[in-house]
C-alpha cells in the first residue's frame, strides 16, 4: 500500500509540474503566435477586440505587398551574411584568445585579461561615435565590414571561451599531442576546438542572435535599401507607411519571417547550450 501511495504521489508531482511548465510555454510562445496569425490578416482584423487567435486568408496579399514594397529577399540574405560573418569570426578569434588566456603562462596575462574584463563595463553606446568616425577613415561606410570586423574578438567571447577552455581542456591531452609532434595551432584545431564545442555553440548563438537584431549599428553604417538588414529594412517599412496602417498585416508577416531563423538555430543548439550549463553547475 504504501508502495502504491508513493507511486500516486510521483503520478500527482509529476502532472502538477508538467502543468505549470505547459502555462510557462503558452505565456512564453504566446507572443510569437501572434505574430505569426496577424501576419495572415489585414488591419480591418488585426486592431478588432478581442484579436484574432486563428490564422486569417491575407498571406499572399501581406507576402506581396512586403516583397513589392521592399526588396525584402534582398534584406534577408543580407542578414543572413552578416550574421553568418560575425558568428563564424568571432567564434573563431574569441577561441582563440580564450584557449591561449586559458592554457598558456606569457608576460602580461593577468593584465590582458583584466582590461578585456574592465572593457565589458563600457556602455556601448559610448563608443558609437569613435567608432563611426573610425569607419569613415576606413571608407567603410555602406559596406557590410563595420558589421562583423570591430566584433570579430568580443570581449564577451573571449570571458566566455576563456572560462570555459580552463576547466574543459586538459593540459595533459595538450601535451600528448605535443609529443605526437603537433604544433599549438594543430592542437588548437584539433583538441582545442572539439573539446570547447558546448561553449562555442553558446557564443555562436548568442552572436547571431545579437547580429541578427542589430538595428542601430546596421542603421548608421548601411544607406543604400538594397544593403539594409532586415530590422532596418522592417524600420524604413513602418516608415513608409507611417500614419496609414495600410500594410500592418505585411509588416508583421516580415518580422514573422525574422523571427523563424532565431527560432531554428535556438532548437538545433539548445541541447548543447543545455549540457554546457549543466556540466558547469556539476562542475561548480
Amino acid at each position: 500500500m504504501n508502495k502504491i501511495a508513493e507511486n500516486i504521489g510521483k503520478g500527482i508531482r509529476k502532472t502538477i509540474l508538467y502543468l505549470i511548465l505547459s502555462i510557462f510555454l503558452v505565456i512564453f510562445a504566446y507572443p510569437f503566435y501572434t505574430v505569426f496569425v496577424l501576419g495572415t490578416h489585414s488591419i480591418g482584423t488585426i486592431y478588432t477586440n478581442p484579436p484574432p487567435m486563428l490564422p486569417g486568408d491575407k498571406l499572399q496579399e501581406n507576402w506581396v505587398n512586403l516583397f513589392k514594397t521592399i526588396p525584402f529577399h534582398l534584406n534577408i540574405m543580407n542578414s543572413i551574411l552578416v550574421a553568418v560573418l560575425q558568428t563564424g569570426t568571432v567564434i573563431f578569434f574569441c577561441t582563440m584568445a580564450g584557449f591561449a588566456l586559458a592554457k598558456y603562462n606569457f608576460k602580461g596575462k593577468n593584465i590582458i585579461y583584466t582590461f578585456i574584463l574592465l572593457t565589458l563595463m563600457i556602455p556601448p553606446f559610448l563608443s558609437i561615435i569613435p567608432a563611426f568616425q573610425m569607419m569613415v577613415w576606413f571608407r567603410w561606410i555602406n559596406t557590410y565590414f563595420p558589421l562583423f570586423v570591430p566584433g570579430m574578438a568580443s570581449a564577451f567571447g573571449i570571458f566566455i571561451m576563456t572560462q570555459f577552455i580552463t576547466t574543459s581542456v586538459p593540459s595533459e591531452l595538450m601535451d600528448a599531442a605535443r609529443i605526437d609532434g603537433l604544433n599549438e595551432f594543430s592542437i588548437l584545431l584539433n583538441v582545442g576546438f572539439p573539446l570547447s564545442m558546448p561553449g562555442i555553440a553558446v557564443l555562436g548563438t548568442v552572436t547571431f542572435i545579437g547580429s541578427w537584431n542589430n538595428f542601430l549599428w546596421a542603421m548608421i553604417m548601411l544607406q543604400e535599401k538594397s544593403m539594409h538588414t532586415i530590422p532596418v529594412a522592417l524600420s524604413a517599412f513602418q516608415m513608409l507607411q507611417e500614419g496609414t496602417g495600410a500594410f500592418m498585416g505585411s509588416k508583421f508577416l516580415g518580422n514573422a519571417i525574422a523571427i523563424i531563423p532565431l527560432l531554428l538555430i535556438f532548437l538545433i543548439f539548445s541541447k548543447r547550450i543545455i549540457s554546457n550549463f549543466l556540466a558547469g553547475s556539476i562542475k561548480g
